[in-house]
């Protein structure tokens, strides 16, 4: 197992795992969830679309996941963050309308997830279909974010 040493986590000999490592586990969480095989995780399939993933299957992954690295992923808060900015104050109508995107919303989410095909998020995309989204990638950045915001917060 492959890690950063100079950058400890907790204080307790835990480190910041480099992105090739958390991609491995979060390969065994997705293949766990779904029954899938190894070769077919790779980081730029789609959850749904190639791995056959549903809703409930998500919360699976992000509870493996959860107790795989001690983070705490939010729930709704994938969405919630790609559509918001620190320091902007951007009300929901200016990235949402009805559900969809507003096309200030499609250059948040498309700049938030950037392992995602931007062919994928067009005009009339809806908010709710933002997990469709997700590739095995997303996970490995939202969970190599966490760590690194745990490691900054001590």
């Amino acid at each position: 197992m492959e890690v950063l040493r100079d950058n400890n986590l907790f204080g307790k000999g835990v480190n910041v795992m480099d992105e090739k490592v958390i991609f491995e586990k979060v390969k065994e969480s997705v293949v766990e969830a779904l029954g899938v095989d190894e070769e077919e995780v790779i980081p730029n399939a789609l959850l749904f679309d190639d791995l056959g993933a549903e809703s409930l299957d998500l919360l699976d992954i992000v509870f493996r996941l959860e107790k795989e690295f001690g983070i705490k992923i939010p729930r709704g808060g994938i969405q919630a963050d790609a559509l918001s900015d620190e320091g902007e104050n951007l009300k929901e109508e200016d990235l949402v309308v009805d559900g969809i995107l507003t096309p200030l919303g499609i250059e948040k989410i498309k700049a938030s997830m950037p392992e995602v095909d931007p062919a994928r998020i067009t005009e009339g995309f809806r908010a709710d279909d933002i997990p469709t989204l997700f590739t095995v990638q997303t996970f490995v950045n939202i969970t190599k974010n966490l760590l690194e915001e745990k490691e900054k917060t001590g």
